[in-house]
């Protein structure tokens, strides 16, 4: 697997992505080459030296757009594997054995995707819809184990508006993995600090990756959570991202842009009382603790 460790990392993000179907919303398909293009070209000049891209094949992955991105921008880019929800599965997916859907997983890990020279090294984002967990996303779950067991790829989550992460890690688990391989997502959508002391407390990493969707949740609550688990000394577990997934998250087209991390949210973090030291365990080494083992 690529990993550049000398730089900073967002841990869950998405550079091509096609939810527009199921939504019925063309803003859903993010796909605009140029304005991407640029704004990595920027990111790298803040620092920042990979994206971790958990959209999944089922999810609108483009191995051959994220190539041409990699070249163009010289942005590493980290692929996934997985499948993401109930009601954005492939239809075959219900007739698949566990172990068969492990196997489709472990396949993108092992072999080239679509003509690329580039493979999957991160299992995500798999998810759990909201307050529920379907039969099939379990499934899912179940064929991630096997996989993470024979590749050692790290697991990436997605919790629905920050619901059923307990049960994520109670599977997983329940399956004997190392939760330590295990970073949840998601986890800034709602004031759930139980939740995230028992996430941390059995060894996942935890994301605090939806900043600047203010709409969902403010990103001066995120800063007061992040503050409360530094100060009850959690600060290794977590990891920072945006989770961009629309054109309309695009500077050139009206919204905050993959830079608004590192250019806005970072400063209010130091003015906040976090410390250059936090920030980059948080955005470095975290991340390279994490992905660069997998």
């Amino acid at each position: 697997m690529s990993f550049d460790t000398t730089g900073f990392t967002y841990c869950h993000e998405h550079l091509h992505i096609d939810l527009s179907p199921q939504k019925g919303d063309i803003d859903c398909k993010l796909d605009q080459f140029e304005m991407i293009k640029q704004e990595l070209i920027t990111l790298r000049k803040l620092g920042v030296r990979n994206i971790v891209e958990v959209t999944n094949r089922f999810m609108g992955r483009n191995p051959q757009f994220i190539e041409d991105l990699i070249k163009a921008s010289g942005m590493n880019v980290v692929l996934s594997t997985g499948y993401y929800i109930e009601g954005f599965f492939p239809d075959f997916l219900a007739n698949l054995s566990i172990r068969d859907i492990a196997q489709t997983m472990i396949d993108e890990i092992e072999q080239p995707l679509d003509g690329t020279s580039l493979k999957a090294s991160v299992i995500g984002e798999i998810g759990s819809s909201e307050n529920r967990f379907s039969p099939l996303e379990k499934n899912v779950f179940l064929a991630a184990a096997i996989a993470h067991k024979e590749t050692d790829a790290p697991i990436s989550t997605h919790t629905s508006f920050s619901t059923m992460a307990k049960q994520q890690i109670q599977i997983l688990r329940g399956e004997g993995i190392d939760l330590r391989k295990v970073t949840i997502g998601h986890c800034d959508l709602r004031d759930n600090l139980d939740d995230l002391l028992y996430l941390l407390d059995h060894g996942c990493y935890v994301q605090l990756d939806t900043i600047g969707k203010n709409s969902y949740y403010p990103d001066e609550k995120r800063i007061e959570v992040i503050n409360t688990l530094i100060a009850k000394g959690y600060v290794e577990q977590l990891m920072l991202s945006m989770d961009i997934t629309r054109r309309s998250h695009l500077k050139a087209n009206g919204g905050l842009g993959f830079c608004y991390l590192m250019e806005e949210f970072v400063p209010r973090l130091f003015a906040s009382g976090v410390s250059e030291g936090d920030v980059e365990l948080m955005l470095k080494h975290n991340p390279n603790r994490f992905f660069n083992n997998g």
